[in-house]
């Protein structure tokens, strides 16, 4: 007599090849992350020359296989942390542009807050006094025109669009707009007294746009 056939034993299942794939690229964009964060505040606290390769992996808790898997070399991961600097400023600057009711307002005070944030001596040493010697003038002005020129642009066209700031062409008066305030922002950290830097630089920028401003209409 025939004996039934019993079911095999069910064998464990293994993670499919997308959820494998999954955490590899999530493991990777953590360390990466990492990285950046790590050199971000060994350049903001040494400077980039002071700084080494073996520095930056011994702070991220990594090899340094992992750095080179990421970046081709130290200067790579600087151009990161640069980029990164670059971009939670605009992004400052941004939330005050979009959202501050007052078109005006918020072009003004957007800018002194950009300005504002040079007050820290990390982003002082990696953007003003790091960047263009690690990475060159014509890298550095292409970054800057990225995150800072577009986000000015789009708060001088609420502005225009409003029929607050006379119409202009955009793109010209964005770019030379970021030139001066990244030039008011040398002047603060190169002073004595940041603060009082500051201040002067507020009281200058807002008289600087009034020059573009719509004057009011006269009353009798």
């Amino acid at each position: 007599m025939s004996m039934p056939v019993k079911g095999k034993p069910s064998r464990p299942r293994r993670a499919s090849a997308s959820g494998g794939t999954d955490r590899r690229v999530a493991h990777g964009d953590a360390t990466r992350a990492n990285l950046v964060a790590a050199a971000r505040q060994l350049f903001g606290e040494q400077g980039y020359a002071e700084t080494s390769a073996d520095e930056i992996v011994a702070a991220a808790g990594v090899t340094k296989g992992a750095l080179y898997h990421h970046f081709e070399g130290k200067e790579d991961v600087f151009r990161a942390v640069f980029e990164q600097v670059e971009l939670e400023i605009s992004d400052l600057a941004a939330a005050l542009f979009l959202n501050v009711p007052d078109p005006w307002e918020a072009l003004t005070q957007g800018c002194a807050l950009w300005v504002e944030a040079y007050l820290d001596p990390a982003v002082q040493r990696i953007v003003l006094s790091d960047a263009r010697a690690v990475l060159g003038s014509a890298e550095v002005r292409v970054v800057e025109s990225r995150y800072g020129a577009v986000a000015l642009r789009g708060a001088l066209r609420k502005a225009v669009n409003a029929g607050v700031v006379e119409r202009q062409p955009l793109r010209p008066l964005s770019q030379m707009l970021a030139g001066a305030l990244g030039e008011a922002c040398l002047y603060i950290a190169e002073a004595e007294d940041p603060e009082a830097a500051r201040a002067e630089v507020t009281v200058l920028i807002e008289k600087m746009m009034t020059g573009f401003r719509v004057s009011p209409p006269a009353t009798d």
